[in-house]
């Protein structure tokens, strides 16, 4: 049985500048998985046209004049059926506040098919997994470092730590090498986003994800760490125990 096609996504680009969009169609026309079916070139005929279309992909610049690529992204999604956003812009600057709008991806121009396809993928995995009901979790995070825009998986984080107004991302400590991440967000605001069959908030400054802990240890005095699979040794904040403690049925 050959597997059920399904219908590309209803495309609107919008940019300021009218080479931007031509090329912008030029790409598009090379995925199947997209139908254009219009263009804007500013904010409020963005909202427009969406209002109108109901697309499934908005591919969104950034700087344009008057509403900005952040605020139209912020007005779409408060639409009744809200498309998928993808910003395409020159500046790398904003990837912070488009991870915060839960952006599908941020691409740097000039953009090539092949980067917009990426994209692309990721927008029709995020569309089936709202039909399936799911893609209510934080998948994958966008951190900056050096001159690019790194995508990191949810599932390879092992570790979390808040820092002032950034969080640290730890990825690769149980086995491969060792990388860490700083994010613009607050360790509450992550974690709300965070599957909690997943994650587990062991401190006011620390998430961890639960395969990576190997056990609980009672240190006395009421005071409980957390061992982790690299060998690590962390203590458990008293306001999170019993919910790690739950862990193990206790």
């Amino acid at each position: 049985m050959t597997e059920e096609l399904k219908p590309p996504l209803r495309t609107l680009i919008v940019d300021d500048e009218p080479l931007a969009i031509e090329r912008m169609q030029v790409l598009c026309a090379e995925i199947d998985a997209l139908s254009v079916i219009g263009t804007a070139s500013d904010g409020a005929a963005a909202l427009c046209l969406a209002a109108k279309l109901v697309p499934d992909l908005v591919l969104l610049d950034m700087t344009m004049p008057g509403r900005d690529g952040l605020a139209v992204a912020g007005d779409l999604a408060r639409l009744e059926s809200p498309p998928a956003v993808i910003f395409v812009t020159a500046y790398e600057d904003f990837a912070v506040e488009a991870f915060d709008l839960e952006a599908v991806d941020y691409v740097l121009k000039p953009v090539a098919v092949e980067r917009l396809e990426r994209a692309v993928a990721r927008a029709l995995s995020r569309r089936g997994a709202s039909q399936d009901g799911g893609g209510r979790w934080l998948e994958e995070f966008w951190v900056p470092h050096r001159s690019e825009l790194l995508r990191i998986e949810a599932s390879l984080v092992e570790r979390i730590d808040a820092e002032r107004d950034y969080v640290r991302l730890h990825v690769g400590e149980n086995g491969s090498e060792a990388r860490s991440y700083l994010l613009l967000q607050t360790i509450a605001g992550l974690e709300a986003r965070l599957d909690p069959e997943r994650f587990i908030r062991i401190h006011r400054s620390t998430i961890l994800r639960r395969d990576c802990i190997r056990g609980l240890r009672h240190e006395g005095l009421g005071v409980w760490s957390a061992e982790l699979e690299n060998g690590e040794t962390l203590r458990i904040g008293r306001t999170y125990l019993r919910k790690v403690k739950s862990m193990a049925g206790r």
